[in-house]
């Protein structure tokens, strides 16, 4: 095992990627001479020269529309947002081309595309830029939205993206890029998409947590368990759609309750959608109301002391726990 940065497990994955198959290939936004806004791709622009790694404008609707019609040609591109908050003004490419394509053509176009960067809250860097999208695209049919939250995770997770023959959401986490852990030192490790993964075993609570939460929920989890000896489960869906509702039921079944924390707002999220589903398939294995832990409604302050405070962090967790569990 390798100990990486989920930084650099990301830029492994790429190019082992590219080295793999000749019609991967990456473009956006300062991704080649620059070495990417976050060094994802730091030193794949000198390796593979200009045309597997490509800068281009500030144009996003421009260069996922050519990335859309590169995929329906047989390649395989790359598509980097600087952040996904600038995927927006590329939505009707990714919504409208890239996610429909495959019906709309009745099979005669795949579209083997990933859009992958930064999603959700960063560091003092506003509304703008803050904002967790991976509900929006979830709601769409014919695209898969994938969130990893460790660094094996994330090259396992973007090999098998780069590999999918459908478009793919990849949302990394700006804060969580430094962060290290063990990687399989193996070219052709990859993680099926669509498979959780159980980050902690417990018996008294279950958390269902993503991307940033669940380094927050397994802080908690410890906490818990040191102060209280309550045993709290970790789950990690890893990716979004499809939603691994099986692993997640079958943890509910074992521990009575649910906790489900998320970057993302509230309302019409997929929070919600892991409560309904869990009510519809373990109603009668519930000894507490699910309890849902999200960012603030409100666009995400700019000064750091409200940020903190819009956003899920560990006493939250805890205190949710302790209300579950009637302590």
């Amino acid at each position: 095992m390798a100990i990486l940065t989920i930084r650099d497990a990301l830029n492994q994955a790429l190019r082992e990627e590219l080295l793999r198959d000749e019609n991967v290939f990456i473009m956006g936004e300062e991704v080649a001479e620059y070495d990417g806004a976050y060094k994802v791709t730091r030193g794949l622009w000198k390796e593979f020269g200009d045309k597997r790694v490509v800068d281009t404008p500030i144009t996003e609707l421009g260069f996922a529309a050519v990335g859309v019609g590169a995929a329906m040609a047989g390649l395989r591109p790359v598509i980097e947002f600087m952040t996904f908050n600038f995927s927006i003004l590329a939505a009707d490419q990714i919504i409208n081309h890239a996610a429909k394509m495959l019906y709309m053509s009745n099979g005669q176009f795949k579209v083997p595309i990933v859009f992958r960067g930064p999603n959700g809250s960063a560091y003092q860097v506003s509304s703008q830029h803050s904002q967790a999208l991976e509900a929006f695209y979830a709601n769409f049919p014919g695209l898969k939205v994938v969130m990893p939250s460790t660094a094996a995770d994330a090259k396992g997770l973007l090999k098998s993206a780069i590999r999918d023959d459908n478009p793919v959401v990849f949302l990394e986490q700006e804060r969580m890029y430094g962060l290290k852990g063990e990687v399989p030192e193996d070219d052709d490790f990859t993680i099926p998409l669509g498979v959780a993964d159980v980050k902690r075993e417990g018996t008294d609570c279950t958390i269902v947590a993503r991307s940033m939460t669940v380094t927050l929920a397994l802080q908690a989890a410890e906490q818990m368990q040191k102060d209280y000896d309550v045993s709290v489960e970790v789950v990690d869906p890893r990716t979004i759609k499809p939603l691994d509702i099986d692993t997640i039921v079958k943890s509910v079944k074992k521990t009575n309750r649910l906790i489900v924390v998320e970057e993302s707002h509230a309302f019409a999220s997929v929070g919600a959608e892991i409560s309904h589903q869990v009510t519809e398939h373990a109603f009668d294995y519930l000894d507490a109301p699910v309890k849902r832990i999200s960012c603030a409604e409100a666009p995400m302050p700019y000064a750091k002391n409200l940020e903190e405070l819009a956003l899920p962090d560990v006493p939250k967790i805890i205190a949710a726990i302790k209300e579950v569990c009637y302590l």
